[in-house]
This record gives structure tokens, sequence and C-alpha cells, in this order.
């Protein structure tokens, strides 16, 4: 399995294809793994795609915390110089799209372009039901553990009967996680805030949203595509805050697109 240690964390990483490097970031729980359907399709096109696992998740270390933002994108800065990659387009879904903001900001000539997917600058739940589902995520933690919240965030990402398979493998590999590392990253994504630093992202940007995402509110993701110079958003119908799972397709066509342009 490939690995690089980047001041002394052990950073597990997926790199597939041949071509213009694509970085991939996954959501809070996630990991690399979750981004077969784009490393497949990427590697396929002409790319090469990089998914690694974040600080505190997958394969990597789980150093105690607190853990930041900002040190998340200076541990993906340092995999990118260790393997030689000059200039990457960032793909980052949720959690993954604050630490592409913060590489983007941070590392500028890392950034040749950024794909920002179901996030924000700063977290701004859906109305009264992301609040809603918010509270009863954390409830769940604490009352049955990463088992019983993993059912629960399974279910809110996939909640249609036909998404039973997505659901399974979700709960699993969320029930996987180190309940340290998770609320170490919760509370990095709660402390972060990015909105004083949009206007200085210079990347080309395209801004994705799920238009049934129930997690992360549509005005957010305006807010990142209205502040960051040359950037638009796309909507993606029938999607929710998971879109590259559950509409591979149409997420896929969006990103190769905007790559070719």
């Amino acid at each position: 399995m490939p690995y690089c240690v980047i001041d002394g964390l052990r950073m597990h990483y997926l790199l597939e294809g041949d071509g213009p490097a694509v970085l991939l970031l996954h959501g809070l729980g996630s990991r690399g793994e979750d981004w077969m359907p784009q490393i497949v399709a990427l590697a396929g096109a002409g790319y090469t795609a990089l998914a690694p696992d974040l600080r505190g998740h997958g394969k990597t270390d789980k150093p105690p915390g607190p853990y930041t933002i900002h040190q998340m994108a200076d541990d993906v800065n340092g995999l990118l110089e260790r393997l030689v990659v000059e200039r990457a387009a960032v793909v980052g879904l949720s959690l993954g799209g604050l630490v592409a903001q913060s590489l983007a900001v941070r590392h500028p000539a890392r950034v040749r372009a950024l794909v920002l997917v179901n996030t924000f600058a700063r977290l701004r739940l859906a109305r009264r039901r992301g609040w809603s589902l918010f509270l009863r995520r954390g409830w769940s933690m604490v009352a049955g553990g990463m088992k019983k919240q993993a059912e629960t965030v399974a279910r809110e990402l996939f909640p249609r009967p036909e998404q039973e398979g997505l659901r399974r493998i979700a709960a699993r590999r969320l029930a996987e996680n180190d309940p340290a590392a998770y609320q170490a990253t919760v509370w990095a994504v709660l402390r972060f805030d990015g909105r004083r630093d949009l206007e200085r992202i210079q990347a080309p940007t395209l801004v994705v949203a799920g238009a049934e995402d129930t997690t992360v509110s549509l005005e957010a993701k305006q807010e990142l595509a209205t502040r960051i110079p040359n950037a638009r958003l796309e909507i993606v119908p029938g999607s929710g805050h998971a879109t590259p799972l559950d509409r591979p397709e149409a997420f896929n066509r969006l990103l190769l697109e905007f790559l070719r342009g």
C-alpha cells in the first residue's frame, strides 16, 4: 500500500492513471477509496487521480488532537511535494472542500483548478432540518458510539430504498472511524472560517451543489460561487450531500467538462 511520511504523519493514498494530476479530498469520516467512481473515470480520461486519506481518517495516522483545517491542507501540500506533483486540480467534498480552500490560499501555486462540492466557507446548516440532523448525529454518537452515529449519518446521506447498498457501505466505513480523531476533525470543521480568504482564491473554480443536500445550505454554496473570483455554480438534481456517490455519472460529466475547459 502506498504511504508517505509528512512531518511525522504517515499518510495513505491511492494513485491511478497517467496525465495531469487531480487531487481528490474526501468528506468527514470518509476516505480516499470513496472516490473510486471518480478515480476510474479520471484514469480512463487521461488524468492521474490522487486520493489521500486525510489526517485522522482511513489508513492515515490518527495523532491526538486538536486538528485544524490549515494543518490538513499543509499535510496534503507535503504529500504533493513528496510525490513531485507541482500543480493539481483539487476536488473537495464537504470537509475536503474546506481543505481545498485552505490549500488554494496557503499554497496557491499548487492549485491549477478547484472543484468545491457541497461545502462552505463557514458552516451554515440547511435551515431547521439541518440543525435537527446535526443534533441527532451528536446525540447518536453519545448514546451509541461510532456504530450508532454511523447508521444515523448513512441514513441521512442515502435515504432512498434504492440506495441501500450505498447506505450499508457508508455505515460500515463510518463506524470504523477512531472516535477521538473523528471528534477532533468535527471541532476543526466547526472552528473553520474561510470567508475572509475567498477573494484570495485565484484558481478557476466550480462549485457543485446537490439539489437535495440536507446538510449544507444552498446559500453557503452560493456564497462560494459569488465571492470566489472566476467561480460558477452547478446544481445537480436528485442529489444529496454525497453527490460524487449518489449521482456519479452526472458529477463525473461536470468534472471532466470543467477540467477540459
